[in-house]
């Protein structure tokens, strides 16, 4: 039996096996567990436990383990990785009463299910900027979050390559559009929508109906975050979104060399006229390391960094060029990326420095949804 048979319904299965002795509950109906997630030989599971039963973290971690392995043996299914992850309980907030629709605009927040957007931008095309969206994605849903990816570079979709969409089926139900479930996130993508050869020449108006409808008709459920993948340059469609959802913040994506850096400035300056929140600045293709051990700057490393500092932006951290991550990405396999430990720990620190910069924003009261005026 292979992994995918042993999936995320037998591994809730092992887990009903783990049971508090204090209580005689298992951890599924005590509803510690958060996030199953299954993937090509690799487990990932996030329980939830208080602070004050920290003590007994690494006690559980192991009855956890060895109930889900001793399942998988009785099923012939074989096991690469297994993660098993701890967060604290949330805390919920007061509730408190919602806001007018004529401050959200004339049909309120359309998307009120999704706790935060964050949308991904690049000033010039082929700095990275789809990798990053995807990976960010995965890299979130891997921390334990519900996760969306919106790919919506309506003249150039990466998603259905990068996700290994080719023998994924469209659907619907009704009038909305059924999100593609793979890697443990929600995505949904023009790619799987249109023919794949098809050049998309749209005007304004088309393409913000495309995002509309993207965004708007597709049942995301409840998210915490939407990572939208933004088509590179200072067009429309960021325009249309930060009229129409409430985005947290902006990731600028660039690469170290000046003639990409001049570009990435315009995409912030963009996201500030727009009034969207600039989370930082990513530098992407930073460095190549060599079979040998030996690193090269191709582009001149720590360009995009100096870039951010001049800003005043936040710095998110450097991606070097890694031949796992390009065949990861030419093959549809993103939580492929962690199994390298240095590509993966470099993902994971990305990711929660941007998680970080969200939580700062919201502290500080800059994550509201953006008013734009334009004149005629």
């Amino acid at each position: 039996m292979s992994i995918e048979t042993f999936d995320k319904s037998a591994v809730e299965k092992s887990l009903r096996a783990v049971v508090d002795p204090a209580t005689n509950k298992d951890v599924v109906t005590l509803g510690m567990v958060k996030h199953i997630a299954v993937f090509e030989g690799a487990i990932r599971i996030v329980l939830e436990l208080s602070p004050h039963a920290a003590s007994l973290q690494e006690q559980l971690r192991t009855t956890v383990d060895r109930a889900v392995r001793e399942a998988a043996t009785i099923a012939c299914a074989t096991i690469e990785t297994l993660e098993i992850d701890f967060v604290a309980p949330k805390i919920s907030a007061p509730t408190t009463e919602p806001v007018a629709a004529s401050t959200q605009g004339e049909s309120g927040n359309p998307l009120p299910n999704v706790k935060k957007i964050i949308a991904v931008g690049a000033g010039k095309g082929g700095v990275g900027k789809s990798t990053i969206a995807v990976n960010l994605a995965v890299g979130l849903a891997r921390m334990g979050h519900k996760v969306g990816l919106l790919d919506a570079d309506i003249y150039g979709p990466s998603a259905p390559t990068m996700l290994g969409m080719d023998d994924v089926g469209t659907k619907a139900k009704g009038q909305m559009l059924l999100p593609f479930e793979l890697h443990g996130i929600k995505a949904m993508t023009i790619g799987k929508l249109v023919d794949p050869d098809k050049a998309l020449v749209w005007r304004g108006p088309m393409a913000h109906g495309a995002f509309k409808q993207l965004a708007t008709q597709t049942e995301w459920g409840e998210l915490d975050y939407l990572i939208i993948d933004l088509p590179p340059g200072t067009g429309d469609v960021a325009l249309t979104m930060s009229q129409m959802l409430p985005v947290a913040g902006a990731v600028v994506v660039c690469t170290p060399q000046r003639v990409a850096q001049d570009d990435a400035r315009r995409a912030v300056r963009m996201f500030q006229n727009l009034g969207v929140e600039v989370l930082g600045v990513v530098e992407n293709m930073s460095f190549f390391t060599a079979p040998d051990g030996k690193e090269y700057d191709l582009f001149g490393r720590g360009g995009a960094e100096i870039m951010a500092q001049t800003m005043g932006l936040p710095f998110l951290g450097s991606i070097p060029i890694h031949i796992a991550l390009r065949e990861n990405s030419d093959s549809g396999k993103p939580l492929e990326n962690w199994k390298n430990a240095t590509m993966g720990a470099s993902l994971d620190a990305l990711c929660q420095r941007i998680e970080a910069q969200v939580k700062l924003a919201e502290m500080a009261g800059r994550t509201d949804r953006p008013t734009l005026t334009i004149s005629p």
